[in-house]
């Protein structure tokens, strides 16, 4: 079992801060600090340009990939760590699609996340030869899975409203037709059980600064499936993916499995802050989490419905069909957040009017639901939200 009041006790939270808002940029890990000092000191000042053999940092990517792989159900070997999500996206999107030289058509939905789409737009913008990013209604994808679908690119778990897709069951009809499967894990990975090799997924990439709490900027990771891996096109040529970095050859020539897929320098700080991350997950059973998770959840929807009626549920009722974050429409959903997060509760708010908060049992328990329901039901029924100062949107909202 785990033991969630050890996983609270491995974080630095503010006093009187009740945060959730992990689904968008995780806290700090209290061991992190220790962790990136002993990559600048005694690493990094005594070793120098040493420290890339006697001290690992080269071979951070993949070790740290097979700790990845471990906790999403995929194969040893398969994953690697490095850029941004954005990039490793972009990179399993381009490879899938050259292993689907006939066909045009990327399939992903509305809810996906913006960047994703972005990526996809680019991508075929520069591909040509009528390639296109075909975006349909969540809830409409598995009817539009077809023999002209290439690639069928899906975040598992809305990022707006937490809505969560059937992985299994929607990689074995892209199958069917021939098409290859792209899925973003950002919302999944560490919110959720993932079995990439038991749902029979071709390509997943995910982040680790939401769930995981590896820090803002903290890199991206990509898997490629064991048929996929020894020809996937890299699409993103970088030194470090190449079979012999260190020769300095002119011409690219890929290195064998997912290593191909790294592409510049690993950001040696930042991975040395993620593994002080996942040493915390090494002492977590996702089961665990994922019940946790759910019990939370139910309890806050609960708590918001019997005493926030201005409150209207964006999230799936049902929780095996939600991730780990539940999320509620209001019209003034920003200025409501903005007096949340002044009386110390701290969520989110995502267009045109989704108030959005995540639940992350390694630090948020009971107690700390039933508070955030009192303080946004005062806020609620006593409309102290209608503040001109609430209303004023900054850049990051």
């Amino acid at each position: 079992m785990t033991d969630f009041a050890w996983t609270r006790d491995q974080f630095n939270l503010p006093e009187g801060v009740i945060y959730l808002d992990g689904n968008s940029l995780g806290p700090m890990p209290k061991a992190t600090p220790a962790r990136v000092q002993q990559v600048m000191e005694p690493e990094w000042r005594d070793q120098l340009i040493g420290g890339w053999v006697g001290a690992g940092w080269h071979l951070a990517p993949e070790r740290l990939g097979d700790r990845i792989a471990a906790m999403i159900g995929a194969e040893a070997g398969h994953v690697v760590v490095g850029d941004t999500l954005s990039i490793k996206i972009y990179q399993a999107l381009a490879a899938a699609l050259a292993l689907r030289p006939d066909r045009r058509v990327i399939l992903s939905d509305t809810g996906n996340f913006p960047s994703d789409l972005y990526m996809a737009q680019g991508l075929a913008h520069t591909l040509g030869n009528g390639t296109r990013l075909k975006t349909v209604a969540p809830e409409d994808v598995p009817e539009h899975i077809t023999d002209e679908v290439a690639v069928l690119m899906l975040t598992e778990v809305d990022y707006r409203t937490g809505r969560r897709h059937d992985m299994k069951a929607l990689t074995a009809k892209a199958h069917e037709v021939g098409a290859i499967t792209v899925w973003d894990l950002a919302h999944s990975f560490g919110a959720l059980p993932v079995d990439l090799a038991g749902c029979g997924a071709d390509f997943a990439a995910g982040c680790t600064y939401k769930y995981i709490n590896a820090g803002p900027g903290a890199p991206a990771f990509i898997y490629v499936a064991p048929e996929h891996a020894g020809r996937a096109c890299t699409a993103l040529q970088g030194w470090q993916g190449h079979d012999a970095p260190f020769a300095f050859e002119q011409d690219y020539r890929p290195a064998t499995e997912v290593v191909r897929m790294r592409v510049g320098t690993p950001p040696v700080l930042q991975l040395a802050a993620l593994e002080a991350a996942l040493d915390i997950w090494e002492q977590v059973d996702m089961n665990d989490i994922r019940a946790r998770s759910i019990e939370l959840c139910e309890r806050f929807i609960a708590g918001v419905e019997a005493r926030c009626p201005q409150l209207r549920l964006a999230s799936p009722r049902a929780a095996a069909q939600r991730g780990s974050q539940v999320s509620f429409h209001f019209d003034e959903g920003y200025a409501a957040m903005q007096a949340l997060i002044a009386r110390g509760v701290i969520g989110d708010f995502r267009a045109p009017d989704i108030m959005r908060f995540g639940f992350t049992p390694l630090y948020i328990g009971p107690e700390d639901v039933d508070r955030a329901v009192e303080i946004l039901a005062e806020i609620m029924n006593g409309d102290l939200w209608d503040r001109p100062e609430y209303k004023v949107k900054a850049i990051i909202t």
